[in-house]
């Protein structure tokens, strides 16, 4: 029960987010329709990163979310929240459901009371623990909020509403 739950709520985030960009084309998915730095593409190639980084946390530890240790991974870091020149939404949007496949799968099969130390970084409290049910309701609230973002954005563009 408490997985089907899960995977649900997965599954309803992420149609809200991905609904965002329906009938957009690759032009569209690139636009910064505001003063922030986000399009429609880099936020789901976000989205999914850092689902499968918390995915990853569950199966191999806090290495998996720990921040770039040296400069040049910050670049990589930064590019996860673009959509650069030669990658399609199409493109994107499938990386993102190979990751939801992967994540859902570990949702059915892993021990949900198993947990690691987050690593350090400024916004985990020293020494603080997560399981992999609390992972999972933290993708699913991650999910939400980009989501909202992704309206936002979509709305700047050409008027689309999620819902309303």
């Amino acid at each position: 029960m408490e997985r089907d739950d899960l995977l649900e709520s997965l599954t309803t985030a992420r149609h809200f987010l991905k609904y965002t960009v329906q009938g957009l084309t690759d032009d569209q998915a690139r636009q910064r329709p505001t003063v922030s730095e986000l399009t429609l593409g880099g936020l789901i190639k976000h989205t999914g990163e850092i689902e499968r980084g918390w995915a990853r946390f569950i199966v191999e530890g806090p290495a998996a979310v720990a921040p770039p240790e040296e400069p040049s991974g910050y670049e990589e870091w930064a590019n996860n929240f673009k959509m650069l020149e030669g990658e399609t939404l199409a493109g994107i949007l499938q990386r993102y459901d190979e990751i939801a496949a992967q994540t859902d799968e570990l949702v059915r099969t892993c021990d949900l009371d198993s947990s690691h130390e987050l690593p350090p970084a400024p916004w985990f409290k020293p020494g603080a623990r997560r399981s992999a049910r609390r992972v999972f309701h933290h993708i699913v609230a991650e999910t939400a909020q980009h989501s909202g973002h992704a309206d936002i954005l979509r709305e700047s563009i050409d008027g689309q509403k999620t819902m309303g």
